[in-house]
């Protein structure tokens, strides 16, 4: 809620402002660290700002950046469970990344092996995107800005 132009967060009946500026990053787990680096990275063309192999937790951490912008962690750690993903299920419900043209990127994604499922149209914004899955079956949406 705002008010005033101040950011108001009502939780358990007690009011708090918020001072949020922004959204930092994203936190994933993967099941095949190699697989889902290559896909962020290669695939998806992300940049690698730092990986480090976290001994203690037999855990990889890498930080990906978009256009020089840091906004994805990608974590592995030994046998994580499986995402609830169909039926949809509580919690983080997928990435979403505007792009200029979706068909270029449909076209893309199918000549490096990854499906999108038919184009959509937002009846809200009239805007066009379409969904396709990363290694671990989370969905990844593309929207046509």
């Amino acid at each position: 809620m705002i008010v005033s132009g101040q950011k108001f967060l009502i939780w358990n009946s007690k009011l708090f402002i918020v001072e949020i500026e922004r959204l930092h990053h994203i936190a994933i787990i993967c099941s095949d660290y190699a697989k889902s680096k290559f896909f962020y990275t290669e695939i998806l063309k992300f940049s690698a700002i730092r990986e480090v192999y976290r001994e203690d937790r037999d855990s990889y951490k890498l930080d990906l950046a978009l256009n020089g912008q840091y906004i994805i962690e990608l974590f592995s750690f030994p046998n994580p469970p499986s995402r609830a993903t169909g039926p949809e299920a509580t919690g983080l419900r997928h990435l979403a990344f505007g792009v200029k043209d979706i068909t270029k990127e449909i076209n893309y994604l199918n000549s490096r092996g990854i499906t999108a499922e038919p184009i959509r149209v937002d009846e809200y914004t009239g805007k066009r995107f379409t969904f396709f899955r990363d290694p671990d079956d989370l969905p990844i949406e593309i929207y046509e800005l």
